[in-house]
């Protein structure tokens, strides 16, 4: 019997028994306590829904494991993140409030230089009213951990948030990083469930995979596509740095499999499996891609997410196709776990009772490393509205990956002359003001109908709901970011090359004179 094989039967056995659990627990017999269940969020980085259950035909059938997650629990095909940037969207996850209410929208704010424990001043902290959901779920009763990276952007202590590990076991340089970075995102730690004391009491954990940051090193033997393998994407240009980066990121899925295979398998060795619900997904879209990470079309918030295990309402195959936030994930693990669900949540119990599909879900970009930009973007049925603040500043502004060699080809490509007019415009030129796509018909986003006149009143549709939300949850991206705030980022790239000889934003001009001055003495 094959690998696959075995662990398929062994699944739907556990599964049959959990039925048979469930139904019990139900009719009364046994303690809630000890019956509730585990929670294990499988987070991946940067990874798009490249997989079979998702329909992709050029990974249909190479991403088995996840695919049986979906089959054997729920899946939810139309997932939306808040943010396309890690520490944003992971400090909304983390509290299940958008980081535009909670003034944690800038990426990798509230940070410092390495090696120095954020000053005062410098440190972002939650309203007085807000905790984060490992802190909720251990007020419940609940063991907590994350193996795997935090990056959030406000100021904690990570003791509060997780029972594995002491204040000692982080370094003051690590800021809103934190957790451990290295090995357990190739291999499972004993910073995990194996920490638990008392194995009555049901745990939360987080264990983080690179997905799409894993350059496919975790690819199974004869599974790795080669470049030539998958097409490319109409705004970019078929050039061989771009092929291979495309191809990686299908690469990536495939690896991200093999590695939540591994996680399976030692929760089913712990004997944990059976007790455990599992959510995978995903904190944005492809890492891969110069139009996902970053920005906010389909690619880099639409995210894989999937939810299996020992619970009545996890019914084996369903499939749901509503809208959905990434912010729910926070509320039905609450709810889930027999936790509350304070009444500050932007997301809602995805099985709840009162559960009701939203119409739109909004997502936003704000300042990334150290370029800064501000886009908002409505989802809705078929439709996605974006509105860009900074038209003026191209796609291609200055960036982290600019020497990164896809950004290389993309600027060799308008140098030879070999740009479409399209790809020439949209990458270089500057942005229009809003965007506006038919996703039924243009799912690339290509066709900007936002100066159509036959969709003037679905472009005003959307453009008022936007500006409502941003009123109604005082969007703290409207406001210029703490000068405090932009200094201490600045000091962070000031003295690397990459930063140093690039057209940077002119926010850093106020800056540079006093750095300036400071080397000259």
């Amino acid at each position: 019997m094959t690998r696959t094989l075995s662990f398929t039967v062994a699944l739907t056995a556990m599964c049959i028994m959990l039925s048979v659990n469930a139904s019990a627990d139900d009719a009364g017999s046994g303690s809630r306590e000890t019956k509730r269940p585990n929670i294990l969020w499988i987070l991946a980085e940067d990874l798009s829904p490249f997989m079979g259950c998702y329909n992709d035909p050029i990974n249909s059938g190479h991403t088995p494991t996840i695919d049986r997650i979906a089959s054997d629990g729920v899946l939810f095909k139309r997932a939306f993140v808040p943010a396309p940037v890690c520490s944003a969207c992971r400090s909304a996850l983390i509290t299940g409030v958008m980081q535009t209410t909670t003034g944690t929208h800038q990426h990798r704010s509230s940070r410092f230089t390495d090696g120095e424990i954020v000053p005062e001043e410098l440190r972002i902290k939650l309203p007085e009213d807000v905790k984060t959901i490992p802190e909720l779920m251990k007020a419940a009763g609940y063991f907590t951990y994350n193996d795997g990276k935090d990056d959030y952007n406000f100021h904690y202590d990570r003791t509060a948030l997780y029972d594995v590990g002491s204040a000692d076991d982080y370094k003051p340089g690590q800021n809103g990083w934190q957790g451990n970075k290295g090995k357990n995102f190739l291999s499972i730690s004993d910073k995990t469930w194996r920490q638990n004391p008392d194995q009555s009491k049901p745990w939360f954990g987080q264990i983080q995979i690179m997905g799409g940051k894993a350059n496919a090193k975790h690819v199974r033997d004869g599974e790795k596509l080669k470049p030539n393998d998958v097409p490319l994407p109409p705004y970019f240009p078929d050039v061989k740095a771009l092929r291979a980066a495309w191809t990686m990121h299908y690469n990536s899925a495939r690896g991200a499999d093999a590695r939540v295979e591994n996680i399976l398998a030692q929760l089913k060795a712990d004997g944990q499996l059976e007790k455990t619900i599992v959510f995978f997904f995903s904190d944005h879209g492809s890492n891969h891609s110069l139009r996902h990470k970053q920005f906010c079309y389909e690619g880099g918030l639409h995210v894989p997410l999937m939810v299996m295990g020992n619970h009545p309402k996890l019914k084996a195959g369903t499939v749901r196709n509503e809208l959905v936030s990434g912010l729910d994930i926070s509320a039905t693990t609450l709810a889930l776990a027999g936790a509350a669900l304070p009444d500050y949540l932007d997301g809602q119990d995805l099985f709840g009772k009162d559960y009701a599909p939203i119409d739109y879900v909004i997502s936003a970009r704000d300042r990334c490393d150290y370029t800064i930009d501000r886009i908002r973007t409505v989802r809705s049925e078929n439709m996605r509205y974006i509105r860009n603040y900074f038209p003026n500043r191209p796609m291609m502004q200055a960036q982290y990956r600019d020497e990164k060699p896809i950004v290389l080809a993309l600027k060799r490509a308008l140098e030879e002359g070999t740009l479409t007019d399209y790809q020439k415009e949209h990458w270089f030129g500057d942005r229009p003001q809003e965007e506006l796509y038919d996703l039924t018909v243009d799912p690339h986003q290509i066709n900007n109908l936002a100066t159509d006149p036959a969709f003037a009143q679905a472009l005003k549709q959307h453009c008022d709901i936007l500006e409502s939300w941003i009123k109604q949850t005082d969007d703290k991206g409207q406001y210029p970011e703490d000068t405090r705030q932009l200094k201490a980022t600045f000091d962070l790239w000031k003295d690397r090359p990459i930063f140093k000889n690039a057209d940077v934003n002119p926010e850093y001009d106020q800056f540079k004179s006093v750095s300036d001055g400071a080397d000259a003495g």
